[in-house]
């Protein structure tokens, strides 16, 4: 039994030991007519195949990196505003812009209802802090007013007043008395104004402060003339072909007066003088003149020419005075001065004083 056993395996491994053997064969025939040009079983001749490596061209894969989102605008809380300026809901840097256009705007300077002046803060040298007010306004409440600090130069704004100054300033103009005719008239005042350096620099630096652009009223003080029509005073009006003083009181006239006026070798000049000095009791000392040679000085007294009183115009060696020689009075007598009866020259030097204008006049 056992010996047919190892029969049979025996038989089995021979035969698959033939069918190895065959399909060796097989395979070393095909290889063969492959080298010899591809001929087949029929004759039939192949052309050879030819395989060339193919390159496939592989895209690397693509990695997307997501793109962060844009950062977030920090906005100023609602209803600020920052010197007066709207900023709410706005970005810092929209804040900072608006701001710093509105405060460079042109501040109005009102000098007179009539006269509109207008001074940038960069000629005031005003600077803003916008970095800190933006600051405050970011972390501010809703509804918040925020200051606008700004420096201000107190010397580039007092520079600029003292220029302004000079040409706003006026004097005041006293009220004068002009003749027409042989008639004085007053020429009315005026009244002068001087620029409150101290008080306008501080209204600028208020409006600039806190960005006030509404205009600031430049202080003006007023400086009364002296002399008005109302306190004219005394003036003269010397006719002298007609040998009359007239005195005038604010224009109005008081009182009429015979004089004795030049001859015609000494006339008495003609214009517009003034009493230049007021002398009681005064002495006479000879002028240089052709007719006083070889005289002497005369002491007050009865025999003094002048009299008691001389009133010296503001014209060399002539003046008013009284004369002892009464019937002089109405005629061209003098050197050039005018006389007056000793009385009415006491009476007229108490109603004139230095300054009083005198009228000479041809009539």
């Amino acid at each position: 039994m056992k010996l047919a056993s190892r029969a049979a395996v025996a038989g089995l491994l021979s035969v698959c030991a033939l069918m190895g053997l065959a399909a060796a064969f097989a395979v070393a025939a095909s290889a063969s007519r492959a080298d010899d040009g591809g001929t087949t079983s029929t004759g039939t001749t192949t052309a050879p195949t030819t395989t060339e490596p193919t390159t496939t061209t592989t895209a690397p894969p693509t990695t997307t990196t997501p793109m962060p989102p844009p950062p977030r605008q920090v906005r100023i809380p609602s209803d600020v505003t920052v010197g007066r300026i709207a900023v709410g809901g706005l970005t810092l840097d929209q804040a900072t812009a608006k701001v710093r256009r509105a405060f460079g705007r042109p501040l109005p300077l009102l000098v007179s209802a009539t006269r509109k002046l207008t001074v940038t803060p960069a000629e005031l040298r005003a600077q803003p802090n916008l970095a800190k007010a933006i600051s405050r306004a970011r972390f501010s409440r809703p509804g918040a007013r925020v200051p606008l600090d700004v420096s201000v130069s107190r010397e580039r704004i007092r520079a600029y007043l003292d220029d302004l100054g000079r040409k706003v300033d006026r004097k005041p103009v006293d009220a004068r008395l002009v003749l027409h005719g042989i008639t004085p008239f007053a020429k009315p005042s005026s009244p002068g104004r001087r620029l409150n350096r101290v008080v306008s620099a501080r209204a600028i630096r208020v409006a600039l402060k806190t960005n006030d652009r509404s205009g600031v009223q430049l202080r003006l003080v007023p400086i009364e003339p002296e002399v008005t029509e109302s306190n004219l005073g005394p003036a003269i009006v010397i006719l002298r072909s007609s040998n009359e003083l007239r005195l005038y009181e604010n224009a109005k006239l008081v009182r009429t007066f015979g004089v004795a006026t030049g001859q015609s070798a000494y006339p008495t000049p003609l214009g517009s003088f003034e009493i230049a000095v007021k002398e009681r009791n005064p002495w006479w000392y000879p002028p240089p003149s052709p007719w006083a040679e070889n005289e002497q000085p005369v002491p007050p007294g009865p025999g003094n020419p002048l009299g008691t009183r001389w009133m010296g115009l503001s014209v060399p060696y002539v003046g008013i005075h009284g004369t002892p020689d009464a019937a002089s009075i109405g005629y061209s007598a003098s050197h050039g001065c005018i006389r007056m009866r000793i009385p009415d020259a006491e009476w007229l030097f108490q109603k004139v004083e230095i300054g009083t204008p005198v009228f000479i006049v041809p009539h």
